[in-house]
């Protein structure tokens, strides 16, 4: 008898054990549960598409279907809203502040330039995030194709540890941050989003070289997406 009674003891704590498991269960999928990111996305640039479109084996064709939406975790913010922007050169039209203001529309005053060459803005998001995605809009008010872009992260604000690159489609390395193996698109109000698949950094750097169009850079907005708290 008193063994009996030993061994019910002894099997109490795994009993409990599993009962916390089925308790937190619930949660822990609930939280691992991916949803498709919901952009809100500007309005469709009224300009005409030009005739000469570029081609080739590493240009996304034209098209006015959306792309297929990025699974993130549910509740993932735009924590790159309002937050302070650098650039590798001064933009000689518009202001900094608007690659983060939330504003994207097809008009001059959602757009910052920048002169030509290859150059970089970039974000300090304040701390470090788990980063799930990054959605950027270079250039809408035009169909056109930007040259060379790429997207890294890190911890470091000079870029020289710690670089993740996310996107890259560079692929003949002009920008000489490495050959990219992603591919070319055609700027439209659907913009382009990026996995990140949680990577940690604090700081998002963009690189563009100009477009088959011209060889100024221009950017409209960046929002790169991360749970509140992490």
């Amino acid at each position: 008898m008193i063994d009996s009674v030993r061994s019910f003891r002894n099997l109490l704590p795994v009993a409990a054990g599993l009962s916390l498991l089925l308790v937190v269960s619930p949660r822990a999928a609930e939280a691992d549960a991916k949803v498709p990111l919901a952009l809100s996305l500007p309005s469709k640039s009224l300009k005409g598409t030009p005739e000469d479109l570029p081609s080739g084996p590493n240009i996304d064709p034209l098209s006015d279907i959306p792309p297929k939406p990025v699974n993130v975790p549910k509740g993932v913010v735009n924590v790159a809203l309002d937050k302070p922007v650098t650039s590798s050169v001064a933009p000689y039209l518009g202001e900094l502040k608007i690659v983060t203001d939330g504003k994207k529309e097809p008009i001059d005053d959602d757009a910052v330039e920048f002169r030509k060459g290859t150059q970089w803005v970039q974000i300090d998001l304040g701390r470090s995030h788990a980063i799930h995605a990054i959605a950027m809009w270079h250039d809408h008010r035009y169909i056109q194709v930007m040259r060379d872009v790429i997207v890294q992260v890190s911890d470091d604000p000079e870029f020289k540890t710690g670089v993740t690159t996310l996107y890259n489609n560079d692929t003949d390395n002009s920008s000489e941050l490495g050959v990219g193996t992603d591919r070319e698109y055609f700027e439209q109000h659907f913009g382009r989003v990026v996995p990140a698949n949680g990577v940690k950094a604090r700081y998002v750097r963009g690189y563009t070289r100009g477009s088959n169009q011209s060889g100024l850079n221009v950017w409209q907005e960046i929002e790169v997406y991360a749970l509140p708290g992490q």
